[in-house]
């Protein structure tokens, strides 16, 4: 059954476009322009994810979470505007909204913040998993901390962007410490109902709140012995911060409705793309866990820093995807290849997996062509979604060669491809004289 969205806009266009790209990306997507038009189609059908416009000719995307609240219709809610205020953003994250986009939205960040918010509540892993092994300096530092901290039972706090593989770095620690042949459970904190995260956690005695008809375990029972990843721990509530505090100050924890208590045989590994200074300050996030959880600290580097990766990675999806969609690719050819090596992946190597997926899925040919990765326009225009990565120009003939790869992809619009090799437009035209470039 497919997911279905709500979009609040009142920009007709706006909402269409983002209505299709939520469809081509398999959703089933509504629309309305005003607060009492989605209110009626709230009552009427069954969202799993709400994206709203702050300003709307009729009420607010705020009042309009408000009612939700008070409604006790838990729908996971993004909130979108072009006017950035910070009491705003704040007012509706500690209303319950799961993100905020600023505008203009674009389709890579919105389908992979759904992608996001759609993941499944707790993974549970017995296994090790076969992880890509990757050659960028940043990332064998990353893995080296990972190994130097993994024997010991330290909490540590993963720090990264959406989609850069914080997992797989929690996954890593688990694999070379003493906890390894343990259960690793990850749980993604940004999706966890409200009221029913502190039985999530811990679990609950039988009778413990309306519904509890059995006692069912938690979280912490679930990773007993083994890890505990959180994902996403910025986004958890301030009354679950208080309970997760008392479990990493005094290592016990209490099933709700219970009466005896439990130990927190579990390491906990932590990992968030928020900046957790501006959330301690702005009082979102208790000080005091945060010390708590980053007894060690990693930071999980973006695919932009690591741009010695993107083609292998990129090779590494075509071959599994190859072979799990049962389509015969041989490669990418090197418009493609260039497109891979000069787009920026703001969704980082999430965005890249699905893109190349998608790829080897409408491929008509064995090599991979540029038309293939432009789905749904994702790649017409390079200066939409782009913050562009320097291109390596290591002589003068690489350097000439690249502006002029530069050039051809943006149809000759000079503004463009100084974006694109991230240099600007001065130095561009100074460039192209040098070069006797046209």
């Amino acid at each position: 059954m497919k997911r279905k969205i709500l979009i609040v806009e009142d920009n007709v266009s706006l909402s269409q476009r983002q209505k299709d790209w939520f469809e081509q990306a398999g959703y089933d997507a509504m629309t309305a322009m005003n607060e009492p038009a989605a209110r009626a189609l709230i009552r009427k059908h069954q969202f799993d994810l709400i994206l709203s416009d702050v300003r709307l000719p009729e009420g607010n995307g705020i009042s309009l979470l408000e009612w939700l609240k008070k409604e006790k219709r838990d729908i996971p809610f993004i909130i979108t505007t072009e006017y950035v205020s910070v009491p705003d953003v704040v007012r509706t994250i500690k209303l319950g909204a799961k993100d905020y986009l600023p505008k203009p939205v674009h389709r890579e960040h919105l389908l992979e913040l759904a992608e996001e918010m759609f993941r499944p509540l707790a993974t549970v892993r017995t296994k090790p998993k076969d992880l890509f092994k990757r050659t960028c300096p940043k990332i064998l530092e990353v893995e080296r901390y990972a190994r130097l901290v993994a024997p010991s039972d330290m909490s540590v706090l993963i720090l990264g962007a959406n989609g850069t593989g914080k997992e797989s770095v929690a996954q890593s620690i688990h694999e070379n410490s003493g906890r390894v042949g343990m259960p690793f459970v990850a749980v993604n904190c940004s999706i966890l109902p409200r009221d029913l995260a502190p039985s999530m956690l811990f679990g609950h005695e039988k009778g413990a709140f309306t519904g509890a008809d059995t006692a069912k375990p938690g979280f912490f029972d679930m990773a007993k012995g083994g890890t505990l990843f959180l994902d996403e721990i910025g986004t958890m509530s301030f009354e679950i911060q208080s309970m997760l505090l008392r479990v990493l100050q005094e290592n016990i924890y209490m099933p709700i409705g219970g009466q005896k208590e439990k130990i927190a045989d579990v390491r906990i590994v932590a990992a968030t793309n928020e900046n957790m200074e501006r959330a301690i300050n702005e009082g979102r996030f208790r000080e005091d866990l945060y010390h708590r959880l980053c007894e060690f600290e990693i930071r999980q580097p973006s695919l932009a820093e690591c741009p010695g990766d993107i083609l292998p990675l990129a090779e590494f999806f075509r071959k599994r995807f190859s072979k799990e969609l049962k389509r015969d690719t041989c490669g990418f050819s090197d418009d493609a290849i260039y497109r891979l090596r000069s787009y920026s992946w703001p969704g980082n190597v999430r965005e890249l997996q699905n893109m190349v997926k998608r790829a080897v899925l409408l491929a008509e040919i064995p090599l991979l062509e540029l038309s293939d990765l432009n789905i749904g326009g994702q790649t017409e225009h390079t200066n939409e979604g782009i913050a562009p990565v320097v291109l390596p120009l290591k002589d003068e003939n690489a350097e000439k060669e690249s502006i002029i790869n530069a050039l051809q992809a943006c149809n000759g619009h000079r503004e463009q491809s100084a974006r694109l090799l991230g240099i600007n437009p001065a130095t561009l035209y100074r460039k192209m004289n040098k070069y006797g470039i046209k």
